[in-house]
């Protein structure tokens, strides 16, 4: 299981970064998004069957947990339209209620423990618990209007695969000091780096896409066709 979980986990760094930062809309760009999404299906399922068997640490299981949610419903929201994914979406919606109210209790629980939930202090478990239950709001606001289209759409895929690409660039760059050689593995700052580019880059396309001139209903499907990947 854990060599599965690392060969994914690395494949998903790599396409991830290329689909983060080629060119929108390109052949290069859908390629590497899919595979992305694919690989860090297989990371986090890995990373939650190991935390929760093998190696148990509640606070791993919610961060595969959570992340597994934004892919999945980042995937869905470009590839199939809301009436055609309902069910999906109300399942992936309470499993994300369950897991950030769990997140948020671990958090209070992780306050009074000087090495936090399995070596995870209280602030990323409070994240996963606003992050999950605020994608959670959104998922019930699209289901409840039954439809969602044109740059909402696009906005919605663009943070949540960004996300789970930053939460996984995080865990690598910042948690497994291990993996880099000596001069490295002691120094936070230089390690930081990948993990600010995406972030920052994140927010700028967030910005763009929610700032971006509303296209007219004859070239509505067209754009979406060419965006809905813009960053994975």
């Amino acid at each position: 299981m854990k060599p599965i979980h690392i060969i994914a986990g690395l494949i998903a760094l790599i396409a991830g970064a290329i689909a983060l930062y080629s060119t929108k809309g390109s052949n290069l760009h859908r390629r590497s998004g899919i595979v992305f999404a694919i690989a860090m299906l297989i990371m986090t399922s890995s990373a939650v069957v190991m935390a929760a068997f093998i190696n148990p640490n509640r606070g791993n299981v919610v961060a595969g947990l959570t992340t597994f949610y934004l892919i999945a419903t980042a995937w869905l929201a470009v590839r199939r339209p809301v009436a055609a994914v309902r069910g999906w979406m109300q399942g992936l919606m309470l499993m994300a209620v369950v897991v950030g109210a769990y997140a948020c209790a671990l958090g209070f629980e992780a306050m009074q423990q000087p090495n936090g939930i399995g070596g995870i202090p209280a602030p990323p478990l409070f994240m996963f618990a606003v992050v999950g239950l605020a994608a959670a709001a959104g998922d019930a606001r699209v289901l409840r209007a039954g439809r969602i289209e044109g740059k909402a759409r696009i906005a919605r895929h663009l943070w949540r695969m960004s996300f789970a690409l930053w939460v996984a660039v995080m865990s690598f760059f910042l948690g497994q000091p291990k993996f880099f050689p000596e001069p490295l593995r002691h120094n936070m700052g230089l390690r930081a780096i990948p993990v600010v580019l995406v972030l920052v880059t994140m927010i700028y396309w967030v910005i763009r896409v929610r700032l971006r001139r509303p296209v007219s209903p004859m070239h509505q499907d067209r754009s979406v066709g060419a965006s809905t990947n813009e960053a994975a």
